[in-house]
């Protein structure tokens, strides 16, 4: 099992802990679940991104350097706003800090 589990639902990535681990371990493991998404061709790059589920900082930070690579825009699910806020954006389309409500994506 793994520490941290990745998985794509069109254009969102699900995120969540797996087997308890330090952070180290937490953060490894989430690069690897990346890269085994992008070996299988689910990370071919595009516009929006959007992320969902919990993690930790130091994962958080690892997933927005990784696909902030292959994306031109990056979004956040926030449950208490229920919307995605968008946190990193190389896109005219998308203004970091711009809300996005979960029908649209």
């Amino acid at each position: 099992m793994s520490a941290f589990n990745v998985s794509r639902e069109g254009r969102v990535i699900h995120v969540g802990f797996g087997d308890p681990a330090t952070g180290d371990v937490v953060v490894r493991d989430a690069r690897t679940a990346l890269l085994e998404l992008e070996r299988r061709g689910e990370l071919a790059g595009g516009g929006l991104l959007c992320i969902n589920g919990r993690c930790s900082v130091p994962v958080a930070v690892a997933l927005g350097h990784f696909l902030s690579h292959l994306f031109t825009a990056i979004a956040v699910f926030d449950p208490k706003l229920d919307r995605y806020i968008v946190c990193v954006s190389h896109d005219p389309g998308f203004t970091i800090g711009q809300l996005i409500d979960r029908t649209e994506v």
